[in-house]
């Protein structure tokens, strides 16, 4: 499978790129400009030379071209990216990582975005995709840390079966995350916005959180 990365070049796509790529998919960091999407890469190669990992630069096209699509984005640009692309994202996996959050003062607050949540805001523009909401939760730093696995829970919402199982079985790869079926798309608007909490958690206690839900004892992989 070749995972496309749509703005790929920031903190959270990709280290998520980075982290994908150290688990054996072939992924593509994909950006407005090749040439920074080639800076990126060269600069994941440069920090894990001996893992030599399968990722490539290319131009947003690019990256849409693959089998499954993360959109990593800022919030508000998501689904126009994702519009820009359609003739390249028809009818595949679109994963929407962004949250839509504002500081003021020294608090983090989520923001509502047209249909309650980005995710839900992109599937409503590109609805020839089957768009998943997953990854929100997870620290870019841990992420980038690909020696160590990442303990937590990876929510995962859509209105489409099938890729919530393509998603969850992408998360089950990651060393130390679990993927949870967490419903339909319009739930959403809840994970999306229970970032604002993580991050201010992280202020307040000088570390980086992550959510691991307790009392599921079926593994949601099996």
């Amino acid at each position: 499978m070749r995972i496309g990365i749509l703005g790929g070049t920031g903190p959270a796509g990709s280290a998520l790129g980075a982290r994908l790529a150290s688990i054996g998919y072939e992924v593509v960091i994909g950006s407005r400009s090749r040439y920074r999407a080639m800076e990126a890469v060269d600069g994941l190669k440069s920090a894990w030379p001996a893992l030599d990992l399968p990722v490539t630069a290319g131009d947003n096209v690019e990256a849409a071209s693959c089998d499954v699509v993360v959109l990593a984005t800022p919030w508000d640009s998501a689904a126009t990216t994702a519009q820009d692309n359609i003739e390249h994202l028809r009818g595949k996996v679109v994963i929407s990582m962004a949250n839509a959050l504002v500081r003021v003062g020294g608090e983090f607050q989520p923001l509502v975005p047209p249909r309650g949540s980005v995710a839900a805001h992109v599937q409503a523009a590109v609805p020839e995709c089957r768009v998943v909401a997953a990854f929100h939760h997870l620290p870019a730093k841990e992420l980038g840390h690909l020696g160590d696995p990442i303990d937590s829970d990876v929510l995962i919402c859509s209105d489409d079966p099938e890729a919530t199982r393509i998603a969850m079985d992408i998360v089950s790869h990651i060393p130390g995350c679990r993927p949870l079926d967490a419903g339909e798309l319009s739930n959403a608007t809840a994970i999306e916005a229970f970032t604002a909490v993580l991050l201010q958690l992280n202020v307040r206690y000088k570390t980086r959180v992550a959510p691991k839900l307790t009392g599921i004892k079926k593994d949601p992989r099996a």
